[in-house]
């Protein structure tokens, strides 16, 4: 395996979006985003395709897709090869959705911005307007790892007119199992702050990133704070005491409200309508998403999906370098999606 760019089959073009729903928001981030479209091979024929949507995992931005590692091709490559080695084309649309925080989790707060209502109602339309996209859910899938994963299974459930499919690759879910065990780390973590998360924050923004052991859970805490339960004003606001530990119960409802696992239920007629939805997770998954998966799985089938529109797998690995299940689930759902 060569350790430089290879060739396409197909085309990537590379693009700005001005986003006027992003403009103003909350952190002062850009309200121009890159955004990256892929086309398939023979898409110059004139022929219409269905679209893919790909978001990205915590602290994932765009340009990382491009990132290459030791014996593996970036995820813009292994797409590409899946549809080169036949599978029915697709055009794969890379979204970015970074803040300041280092992700939005893909959804509308007053400590972020609009994340979702851009994605929805901005990305959407503008690659519907400029690509040969077949403008209908059936033809229409999101996928994502993580954080993405999660963005992955509730934006079906929130736009089923503009999503009919999805592929979740160890999405954030069932919380009380992958977030709570990061309080009391938080916990021990801020006595060296007096216990004020915003004071870590500071210090982080002063100096290297991740130069200290407790940053990456102390900045997922805050981000997803920030996207979850912050105050009108946009103040992240924590689910527990920093100085305790002690679950605040109507902050942590609010992150509850947010699990994919018990918002099944309430877009259950949703849910039913989807055509095809890929789910995995590796069954050593530092945070428990293997098991997180297992319960959505269940809850889809309580909803009433029928088992034949599902592919489930957990399969042996952790949380990290699982980036060469995306082209699997890729060519799964380009066989499924309407054309």
């Amino acid at each position: 395996m060569l350790p430089w760019d290879g060739t396409l089959a197909g085309r990537l073009d590379r693009h700005t979006v001005t986003s006027e729903l992003l403009r103003g928001n909350p952190l002062g981030d850009p309200h121009e985003r890159p955004l990256w479209v892929y086309v398939p091979p023979g898409y110059d024929g004139g022929e219409r395709y269905p679209a893919v949507y790909v978001i990205q995992g915590y602290t994932g931005h765009l340009t990382m897709w491009a990132n290459r590692t030791p014996f593996r091709q970036p995820f813009v490559e292994t797409a590409d090869a899946v549809f080169a080695e036949g599978a029915p084309g697709c055009v794969v649309v890379y979204v970015d959705a970074w803040t300041a925080y280092g992700g939005s989790q893909f959804v509308d707060s007053p400590g972020t911005g609009r994340y979702h209502s851009y994605l929805c109602d901005e990305i959407v339309p503008w690659v519907d307007a400029r690509y040969r996209t077949i403008p209908d859910r059936e033809s229409r899938a999101i996928a994502g790892k993580s954080s993405g994963g999660f963005g992955a299974m509730i934006t079906p459930m929130l736009r089923p007119d503009l999503f009919g499919a999805l592929a979740t690759h160890a999405g954030d879910s069932l919380y009380e199992l992958c977030y709570v065990p990061d309080f009391g780390k938080a916990v021990r973590a801020l006595r060296d702050y007096d216990q004020d998360i915003h004071a870590w924050w500071a210090d982080f923004r002063s100096r290297p990133a991740f130069t200290r052991p407790e940053d990456p859970v102390l900045l997922q805490l805050l981000g997803v704070s920030a996207c979850f339960s912050a105050a009108a004003d946009g103040t992240p606001e924590l689910p527990f005491d920093p100085a305790t530990g002690v679950v605040r119960p109507a902050v942590w409802q609010r992150w509850l409200g947010w699990d994919p696992v018990r918002m099944v239920p309430g877009h259950a007629e949703a849910v039913r309508s989807l055509r095809a939805v890929w789910i995995d997770a590796g069954t050593s998954d530092e945070y428990f998403l293997d098991v997180g998966a297992q319960a959505f799985r269940a809850e889809l089938a309580r909803a009433g999906l029928p088992d034949e529109r599902v592919h489930f797998e957990l399969f042996d690995a952790g949380h990290g370098a699982i980036d060469y299940r995306y082209p699997l689930s890729l060519a799964w759902l380009a066989g499924r999606l309407a054309r």
